[in-house]
């Protein structure tokens, strides 16, 4: 289960660029009436890529609690790119917690699979009937860090849920070429069994 820990404050979403790219009309009393709309609209495009992608557009903290190990000597992470693991937890099965030592694994940064790898041998051990969970930091930083055909994609696909707000006739998973164009560089390639 992975736990989004901090979420992308207002101020740090580009709405009035998005203003700009929808060329909205500006000089009247109250600009900033549409401004909880475009903001819902640009949360949403920003969760569509993020998930297309797997990548974590704007940095913030999240936590994954996994039950077993893929594999015993290194585990990826669901999001990247990943800058920092600030802990990983041993959960019992009674609900107590122990923090693991951080000389015993090693964050691999990498745009498409973020990992973390054993020092040693092995992962630590996971305890029967618990599980353990890693904090950590995603994201390409703010949003101007964020490349500039993934920013593009967002604001392509905030634009189409703006002007097809409306429509309730679209499949499920419509996603307009040019974003998924713009998006295919950044999917993760699976071969065998998600390895």
């Amino acid at each position: 289960m992975l736990k989004e820990d901090t979420d992308i404050p207002l101020a740090s979403l580009p709405v009035e660029a998005f203003k700009s790219h929808l060329r909205l009309g500006t000089g009247f009393a109250s600009d900033v009436v549409q401004d909880e709309v475009l903001e819902s609209f640009l949360r949403a495009a920003m969760a569509a890529v993020e998930a297309r992608t797997g990548k974590a557009l704007i940095a913030r903290d999240f936590t994954w609690r996994i039950v077993g190990w893929r594999r015993g000597d290194v585990q990826v992470l669901p999001l990247g790119p990943v800058s920092a693991v600030s802990a990983v937890r041993r959960v019992y099965g009674d609900g107590s917690e122990a923090v693991v030592e951080a000389g015993l694994y090693r964050l691999v940064q990498d745009l498409h699979v973020p990992r973390i790898e054993s020092a040693g041998a092995m992962l630590p051990t996971i305890p029967t009937g618990g599980a353990v969970e890693i904090a950590f930091t995603a994201g390409f930083g703010a949003w101007d860090a964020v490349p500039a055909d993934l920013r593009q994609a967002v604001m392509l696909l905030a634009a189409h849920y703006y002007e097809f707000r409306g429509e309730t006739g679209l499949g499920e998973g419509c996603m307009p070429f040019g974003v998924s164009s713009l998006l295919a560089r950044y999917r993760n390639l699976r071969l065998g069994m998600g390895q």
